[in-house]
């Protein structure tokens, strides 16, 4: 551990700082376990990828071997991100989509109502069955 740094907690860092930290790791070749612990005395936890993220750095992905490396590009192919605009939009007419089924059913429902009430005012003044009696023998 450098002597001119001392740990500082995580939540302390400025913008300025982070930029400093994520520059030192890029150009030392050390891992970021052993760049975050230089500068906070803890672990790392993703802390350094989400800032370099957050701050717009591309992080240099360093295969560990020649299987690791196949395996992630593979990986890498199968995982699509959509847009979080997108999610919204597509979730914004899924919600729609169900009102409008939800209003359906209201009036399927209604409808259904209505015409029992009407099938059993007609029995009533007409005197005749008009529902379909069940367990009948052809």
């Amino acid at each position: 551990m450098n002597k001119n740094i001392i740990p500082k907690p995580v939540g302390y860092f400025t913008d300025k700082e982070k930029h400093e930290v994520i520059k030192d790791y890029l150009s030392s070749g050390l891992s970021k376990e052993l760049i975050w612990r230089k500068y906070t005395g803890k672990s790392d936890h993703g802390r350094l990828l989400r800032w370099m993220r957050d701050l717009g750095y591309e992080e240099q992905q360093k295969p560990i071997s020649r299987n690791f490396a196949v395996t992630t590009s593979k990986m890498s192919k199968k995982k699509t991100q959509s847009h979080p605009l997108d999610q919204d939009f597509e979730t914004l007419q899924l919600k729609k989509r169900i009102l409008e089924l939800e209003s359906q059913l209201k009036d399927a429902e209604l409808k259904a109502i209505a015409f029992s009430t009407m099938v059993d005012i007609a029995e009533k003044e007409f005197k005749i069955p008009i529902r379909k009696k069940y367990n009948t023998k052809p």
